[in-house]
C-alpha cells in the first residue's frame, strides 16, 4: 500500500472509531513507513512534549496530518492505561496507572497462521479453564498473535490492593507457565519444535501492542480482533484491508472474572514491581546489576564482557527506542565494534554529533551509507534497517545465538534482561545519549561484575 491508500484505510470510521476507543487512556506509538533506508518510531507529540495520546476518533486524523511527512503507517497502544498523560512525567508513576492489559505475545509467521491460531486457541482454553471466558479476544497482529484479557476484567477491590501492571505481569507469565506442557505437543504435533510459534511475556511499563484494525509496519494486513468461539473459522484474509473480518466484542468484559487467576498468579510468580523493575532508588543507591528468580536449586557465575556490552546496548536502545529485534541488532553491533577497538588498540567510529535535546535518533547518509545515531553515538545500517559491520547485519537471531545462549546456562535471558533494564533506568537520560558517559558511567562500573545471585523463592 502506498501512503495514499494508507490515508485512505484510516479515513473509515469503522478503523477509526476502533483506535480510538482501544487507545483511550494509552500511551501511543506510531510506526512511519520506511523511507529509503529510514524508518521512525514516535511515541511524543514534539521535542520534550506531552506523551502520543488518542481519546477520540478525530486524533486518529490528527496524528496522520501531524506527522504526515514522515508517513504514518501503524499504531501502537501501550499495555497501560492510565489516570492521565499530560507530561513525561506520567508514563513513569506506577500510582498514574489505572488498569493494565494482560496480553500473551504470539511470534509467528504469516505463512503458517493455522499454527498461531492452534496457540491462540491453547491460551483461550486455559483462561476459559481459569474462569475467564467473557473478558477473553485475539488479535491477528500480522506475523502472529496477541491474547487479550480486557483490563477492566478485574475487581475495584483486587485493584485498590495491586498495582494494576502487576496483575497483568504475573497473569501472563502465569499462563506461561501453565500451558508448557500444550505447547509442546502442539510443536510435537507439527513436527518442527524450531518453527512452531512461541509465547512471550512481554508486559512492561513501556511496551506497546498494535491498535485494533491498525494496519501492520510491512505486511498490507490489519489487527482484525475476534472471539475465542471465531478460533476455528478464522482464515488469514480476514486481516486483509478490504475484507476486514473484525469483531467489535473485544470491549466487552466481566468486572471480577479474572480476580481468582490474578490472585493465583500474584502469588505464584511476584508481581512486576518486585521481580522485573523493582520500585526506583535515588541515583546514589544504585546496586550492582543482578538477578533473582524462582529454581529448585542455586549457582552464581559471571557473565563475559562482551555479553555484558551487548545486553546494556540492547536495554540502552530499547529503553530510548522501544523495539527489541532492533535493540538486539544494535546491542550485538556495539559489542562486536567495542571488541575489535580493543584487539586493534585503536578505535575508528564514526564521526560523533551533538545531539539536539530531546533527539534520541538521527540518521545522514555518508559515503554511500546510511548513518543512524542513537544519541552522539552512530552506527551503520543495511538497507534492511539492521545495524551492520562491513558488509555483515547484526540481526536478533545473531544476538540470540552469541548473547542469549551465553547468558541462559547462568540465569534466565529474561531476569538479565529485565534486571538490565532496572539498571539502566537508574541513570539519567543524558547518559544513556550519550556515548562517552554510556561507556564510562554504565557500562565500566559493571562490566566485570555481573554476578547473577540466584535465589530459590518458595511460594
Amino acid at each position: 500500500m502506498d501512503f495514499e491508500e494508507v490515508i485512505e484505510y484510516y479515513s473509515r470510521p469503522l478503523v477509526r472509531k476502533e483506535i480510538a476507543d482501544y487507545s483511550r487512556g494509552r500511551w501511543v506509538a506510531i510506526e512511519c513507513m520506511p523511507q529509503g533506508e529510514q524508518r521512525f518510531f514516535l511515541r511524543y507529540w514534539m521535542r520534550d512534549g506531552p506523551p502520543l495520546s488518542i481519546s477520540k476518533t478525530e486524533d486518529v486524523g490528527r496524528v496522520l496530518h501531524r506527522f504526515g511527512r514522515l508517513k504514518p503507517r501503524t499504531l501502537y497502544g501501550s499495555v497501560n492505561v492510565y489516570s492521565k498523560l499530560g507530561t513525561v512525567g506520567d508514563t513513569e508513576k506506577e500510582s498514574n496507572i489505572a488498569y493494565a492489559s494482560p496480553i500473551w505475545d504470539i511470534d509467528g509467521q504469516v505463512e503458517r497462521w493455522k499454527e498461531t491460531i492452534l496457540v491462540a486457541d491453547v491460551i483461550a482454553r486455559k483462561l476459559q479453564a481459569e474462569g475467564i471466558s467473557k473478558s477473553v479476544f485475539v488479535k491477528w497482529s500480522g506475523r502472529g498473535a496477541h491474547v487479550h484479557v480486557h483490563e477492566k476484567a478485574f475487581s475495584k477491590n483486587l485493584l485498590s490492593k495491586h498495582n494494576p501492571l502487576d496483575v497483568a505481569y504475573s497473569m501472563v507469565e502465569y499462563v506461561c507457565r501453565l500451558i508448557k506442557q500444550d505447547l509442546a505437543k502442539v510443536s510435537d504435533r507439527l513436527g518442527e519444535r524450531d518453527l512452531a510459534p512461541k509465547v512471550e511475556n512481554k508486559v512492561d511499563l513501556k511496551r506497546v501492542f498494535t491498535a485494533p484494525l491498525s494496519l501492520h509496519r510491512e505486511l498490507d494486513l490489519c489487527a482484525v480482533c475476534l472471539k475465542p468461539d471465531q478460533l476455528g473459522d478464522f482464515e488469514i484474509d480476514w486481516a486483509e484491508p478490504q475484507v476486514l473480518k473484525h469483531n467489535e466484542a473485544w470491549r466487552e468484559y466481566a468486572e471480577g472474572e479474572g480476580d481468582r487467576l490474578a490472585e493465583k498468579a500474584l502469588k505464584e510468580v511476584g508481581t512486576y514491581f518486585t521481580t522485573v523493575q523493582p520500585r526506583s532508588k535515588p541515583l546514589g543507591e544504585r546496586r550492582p546489576l543482578q538477578a533473582t528468580l524462582e529454581t529448585g536449586g542455586s549457582k552464581t557465575g559471571k557473565i563475559g564482557r562482551f555479553q555484558v556490552m551487548a545486553l546494556l546496548q540492547a536495554a540502552r536502545y530499547f529503553i530510548l527506542m522501544g523495539e527489541e529485534d532492533r535493540a538486539k541488532s544494535f546491542g550485538l553491533n556495539r559489542a562486536i565494534f567495542y571488541a575489535w577497538a580493543k584487539r586493534k588498540g585503536v578505535a575508528r567510529p564514526p564521526p560523533r554529533r551533538t545531539v539536539p535535546k530531546g533527539h534520541e535518533v538521527a540518521r545522514e547518509r555518508t559515503e554511500g551509507k546510511t548513518l543512524v545515531y542513537i544519541g552522539n553515538e552512530g552506527a551503520y545500517t543495511s538497507e534492511d534497517g539492521w545495524y551492520t559491520i562491513g558488509e555483515e547485519s547484526q540481526l536478533p537471531r545473531d544476538y540470540d545465538k552469541q548473547i542469549v545462549s551465553k547468558i541462559d546456562p547462568i540465569l534466565p535471558y529474561q531476569h538479565a534482561w529485565s534486571s538490565a533494564l532496572q539498571y539502566l533506568r537508574g541513570f539519567p537520560k543524558s547518559d544513556l545519549l550519550d556515548q562517552s558517559k554510556f561507556f564510562n558511567e554504565v557500562y565500566k562500573p559493571v562490566r566485570d561484575e555481573f554476578l547473577e545471585e540466584v535465589v530459590e523463592r518458595k511460594a
